[in-house]
């Protein structure tokens, strides 16, 4: 329905991947995952939004409509005079917006002498007395009219009228940026959603005539529409756009070889490239110049034995190899990669229950890194594991875990790499090209979301 007063108003290692930008420019190994190990001690899981559960009583046009115990249904009780005695209600919280789509939906109890009932989204700031769409910022699907209305006192013409027993929904598609409306299971449209609307935006329902009745659904039981359908086919959207992306031939190969020789996975190198050479047709792959595979083939058997061995928990076997075969990454006691090392075998002697040979240990080795400000707060941690009965269900538990092994690995991994002499940047000892490659990636997803307004 069009507004009858004056409108006057015209967004692989996931933790290397997120790590901060000075360890992208001339870090040495050690400490490049000195900092990936720090940050595991505060680590920053998938954000968690809160999501509407009900209405928000305490802002909403509260003289025209009557709101349930529950929150979850409205009713217009009164007969409507002016064109801004409108019955309208917001969430009690702002959709959710890190995600693919956001949805909500109403059953309309009663169409009540009009059926002038809308459903959208509106911002914090909206007009409390308009319908949504009749401001700007907001956006509203009509029931008496079937018109969408985006900011304007007059619609567009969108889709079919909805009355008692109609079940409407309204979403966010935050991968197109479009708001999307459904009735009764079936999307009725979709309109482009302005880059200008300012959020946060919040689902907004309004009732404007004698015994209008809705009952809002905000995902406490199933709805009407298949979401998690809907989800899917938006997914593989961006899965067959990506899939047009026209590749050089076998570079997926070339990938996952690389990452394999990079990390000292020998015996799973050697087991793909059979498998590569029996597939039809064969994969070759000829040798490039500057393609660094010979690069980081250097020490191929050494890192996977060091790798191996620091995976099993065996680190004295895995310092006295490193002093044998390469003396120069352990002749400054007080580097980041000894440091690395000390603090595993540390972590095993706790992890086994050897909490004296662990104390003795720390007195000997770790002491020397006491208030080093490289090292302090990991050292703290470490000690820290001695004083609970349970330490890895302490703060410090994550050293504990089987993924520390695997930093202080990849760390002795590219130490051993920057010693190739023919290696010019040991930047490039850090991480593989896949991993490198999903960090690019990473960043013009980040841009990507940023441009739109952090939605998605």
């Amino acid at each position: 329905m069009s507004s009858t007063t004056t409108n006057t108003s015209p967004t692989t290692n996931s933790t290397a991947i997120n790590s901060n930008s000075k360890n992208g420019s001339n870090q040495d190994p050690g400490s490049y995952f000195i900092d990936v190990a720090r940050q595991y001690s505060s680590p920053i899981g998938a954000e968690t939004e809160l999501e509407p559960k009900e209405l928000n009583t305490l802002n909403s046009s509260g003289g025209f409509i009557v709101v349930s115990t529950d929150k979850l249904s409205i009713k217009y009780p009164g007969v409507n005079l002016h064109g801004h005695d409108v019955g309208v209600i917001q969430a009690d919280k702002p959709v959710p917006e890190k995600r693919l789509v956001y949805y909500f939906e109403i059953f309309v109890k009663n169409a009540g002498a009009k059926g002038q009932i809308a459903i959208g989204f509106t911002n914090q700031s909206f007009k409390m007395r308009r319908q949504p769409g009749w401001e700007t910022n907001s956006c509203g699907y009509h029931g008496d009219d079937g018109n969408l209305y985006t900011g304007h006192g007059k619609g567009d013409a969108f889709g079919p009228t909805f009355t008692t027993n109609d079940t409407v929904g309204a979403g966010i598609n935050y991968a197109s940026q479009e708001f999307f409306f459904t009735k009764n299971g079936a999307v009725v449209g979709a309109v482009y959603k302005d880059k200008d609307m300012k959020g946060p935006l919040f689902p907004t329902v309004a009732v404007h005539s004698q015994n209008e009745e809705i009952e809002v659904n905000f995902g406490q039981r199933n709805f009407a529409f298949d979401l998690k359908e809907y989800e899917r086919q938006e997914a593989m959207k961006q899965i067959s756009a990506v899939d047009k992306i026209s590749l050089p031939p076998n570079i997926s190969y070339r990938l996952v070889r690389s990452y394999l020789l990079h990390y000292g996975y020998e015996a799973t190198l050697n087991a793909f490239d059979v498998a590569s050479k029996n597939t039809i047709p064969p994969i070759y792959i000829a040798q490039e110049n500057g393609s660094g595979e010979q690069d980081i083939a250097y020490a191929l058997t050494h890192r996977k034995t060091l790798r191996q061995l620091i995976r099993n928990g065996e680190i004295d076997a895995a310092l006295s190899n490193l002093r044998d075969w390469y003396p120069q990454i352990m002749q400054d006691e007080k580097s980041a990669a000894c440091f690395l090392l000390h603090c595993q075998k540390f972590i095993e002697l706790v992890r086994v229950g050897a909490l004296g040979d662990a104390v003795t240990y720390g007195r000997i080795e770790l002491a020397k890194f006491f208030k080093l400000p490289p090292f302090d707060d990991l050292v703290r941690d470490c000690v820290a594991l001695l004083a609970y009965e349970q330490p890895q269900k302490c703060s410090a538990g994550y050293l504990l875990e089987d993924s520390q092994r695997e930093i202080v690995a990849d760390a002795v991994n590219a130490m051993i790499l920057s010693t190739d002499p023919n290696v010019k940047d040991s930047q490039s000892c850090l991480r593989s090209h896949l991993e490198s490659l999903l960090r690019q990636l990473t960043v013009c997803c980040l841009e990507r979301r940023s441009l739109n307004g952090d939605q998605g």
